[in-house]
């Protein structure tokens, strides 16, 4: 048997960015992955879409060049160069993963584990123990039971990033953050796009004023995007597919050659006895109190596998929330304080509260709005399309708090970190404009 004063499942960023402290605190640690390092986030989520973002972004330049004086210019668009780079992208990090991890006190173990007892883990029928252990094992996309969703062409995004050809269409079902950007993106590459969402608007985590000019901007750029559409099923149509929804009571149809279920992701629960060894579940995931500690002391758990935002950084801090109990530290890391952004052209960014959510617990708030195209940057970008929101708390004119930041426009995803630096230390309003900002620049919409 293999001892270790820590285990960690999982080497996705909550995982071994979680092993990298360990080992800096002198914890030898084994770490577990059945896949690739980097988990999700490296190889089939974050990474390789903002690669494709990034194709989609010069192309859309490339497009909009003669108004910036540009002549005559002749170009073409390779869809599978555009997937190569992506490729080669992932694996530059991937293989930095690997240099980084290359410890003496990290030991990484390939292959499926699952618990024997609540202190030893198994891989391959080797046993390994340590003192304490985190489960990182992340989430997997959701795939909803409505016939035809195994039909070939039918895509999760994990799949969709395989692509060795672009369809002509796409049909998209859900307008949350990974349907929107993919939509983006193939719309950017000249793919026709549909997106269904069964709610009322799109990305429901969002601020509503948000998601609204958001989805206006979306479909200007030439995606079709229908709210409160129930898919039925999916049927094979020719060399394509036909998606069959409801929509105010009447039975409508979408086209597509391809379509990707974009409905969410679901935690990694299964084929790791966790039932079986007692450790406490929700309907999302692994229960966790404010430590990342589940109902057994010594076990924690991290990241996608708690049921959370599902979001690489949260992974991240709440990994250095877990060591920092073990090893019987203070974290001063607000959980509760995570900033999200979709890649979308435009980007929307969000942290903190909504207005909404102020207004259903009672708390008196009032919001400044500022809009991009006011902003001397953003109009020599050409990107004034977006607007930011601030939520603060008491009567509008008082200084008070800053209690929430909601934004769209060219780098929303970017600037939401300043906001969040400030919320997390009680900043008011005031102390925003007493800031200096460089002009002429993107962050002076704060101010503006």
């Amino acid at each position: 048997m293999t001892v270790a004063d820590l285990i960690i499942i999982g080497a996705g960023p909550g995982g071994y960015e979680t092993a990298l402290l360990a080992a800096a605190k002198g914890k030898s640690v084994i770490l577990i992955e059945s896949s690739r390092l980097g988990g999700t986030c490296l190889n089939e989520g974050c990474i390789p879409t903002k690669s494709l973002c990034r194709s989609a972004e010069i192309l859309r330049d490339l497009k909009e060049a003669e108004g910036f004086g540009v002549r005559d210019l002749s170009f073409s668009f390779d869809f599978s160069a555009a997937m190569q780079r992506k490729d080669s992208v992932v694996a530059q990090l991937s293989s930095g993963v690997e240099t980084v991890l290359a410890n003496k006190l990290i030991t990484i173990v390939k292959g499926e584990a699952s618990f024997k007892d609540t202190s030893v883990i198994l891989v391959d029928s080797q046993e390994y123990t340590a003192e304490n252990i985190i489960i990182a094992t992340g989430s997997h996309a959701f795939v909803p039971d409505i016939p035809g969703m195994d039909l070939p062409g039918v895509l999760t995004s994990k799949e969709i990033l395989s692509l060795e050809s672009m369809p002509d269409s796409l049909c998209v079902i859900g307008a949350g953050v990974i349907g929107l950007e993919f939509a983006s993106i193939m719309n950017s590459f000249g793919c026709k796009v549909t997106v269904l969402e069964y709610c009322r608007e799109i990305l429901p985590r969002f601020d509503a004023d948000i998601a609204k000019r958001l989805k206006q901007s979306l479909v200007r750029s030439g995606i079709t995007i229908v709210n409160s559409a129930m898919v039925q099923s999916v049927s094979a149509s020719g060399d394509g597919l036909s998606v069959l929804y409801e929509l105010k009571g009447k039975t409508e149809t979408v086209q597509a050659d391809k379509v990707l279920a974009a409905i969410g992701r679901r935690a990694n629960l299964n084929s790791m006895n966790f039932e079986e060894i007692g450790i406490e579940l929700s309907p999302k995931g692994i229960k966790v109190d404010s430590n990342m500690q589940t109902n057994i002391p010594h076990i924690y758990a991290v990241g996608d596998i708690t049921g959370g935002l599902m979001l690489a950084h949260e992974a991240v801090a709440q990994g250095r929330r877990a060591l920092a109990h073990i090893c019987g530290e203070e974290d001063r890391t607000d959980l509760g304080l995570v900033p999200a952004a979709v890649f979308t052209s435009p980007e929307a960014a969000c942290v903190g509260l909504t207005e909404q959510q102020c207004a259903d617990a009672g708390q008196e708030c009032h919001c400044r709005k500022s809009f991009f195209r006011s902003n001397g940057k953003a109009v020599c970008l050409g990107q004034t399309d977006g607007f930011c929101k601030i939520v603060v708390s008491g009567k509008q004119g008082s200084d008070g708090k800053i209690l929430g930041c909601h934004l769209f426009g060219p780098h929303s995803a970017d600037l939401i970190q300043e906001i969040t630096a400030l919320i997390s230390r009680g900043a008011t309003l005031s102390d925003l404009d007493s800031v200096i900002h460089p002009h002429p620049t993107l962050s002076e919409i704060f101010i503006n």
